[in-house]
């Protein structure tokens, strides 16, 4: 059974920086595309970013490139989404996701409804 765990959520200021994490287990990290999406209160979850199988394609929503930098451990079946220069309308929960099958030559980054493993979410506030 496929598992994916964030971590390193928490409480920021404006201007600061913080790391999300995401571990997989149970599974092929290297096999899945991987992704970040956000969902804030009251609104539907969205797509942040996007890596490939090796890192090689990286994407990013318009609100945070920039600032924000997605990157893969596959040694260690890790994700990272480094956020700099946050704002508070980063705050949100922010949920880690991995599609199977993802193959060199699809679509990228995939659409929201390709993914098949999501974890529980991460907590990030931004604070004015």
């Amino acid at each position: 059974q496929v598992q994916l765990v964030e971590s390193g959520g928490g409480l920021v200021q404006a201007g600061g920086s913080l790391t999300v994490s995401c571990e997989v287990s149970g599974g092929t990290f290297s096999r899945y595309a991987m992704g970040w999406f956000r969902q804030a209160p009251g609104k539907e979850r969205e797509f942040v970013s996007a890596i490939s199988l090796a890192g090689g394609n990286t994407a990013y929503a318009d609100s945070v490139k920039g600032r924000f930098t997605i990157s893969r451990r596959n040694s260690k079946n890790l994700l990272y989404l480094q956020m700099n220069s946050l704002k508070t309308e980063d705050t949100a929960v922010y949920y880690c996701a991995a599609d199977r099958s993802f193959r060199p030559g699809s679509q990228f980054p995939p659409a929201q409804n390709e993914y098949d493993y999501w974890g529980q979410g991460t907590q990030v506030t931004v604070s004015s």
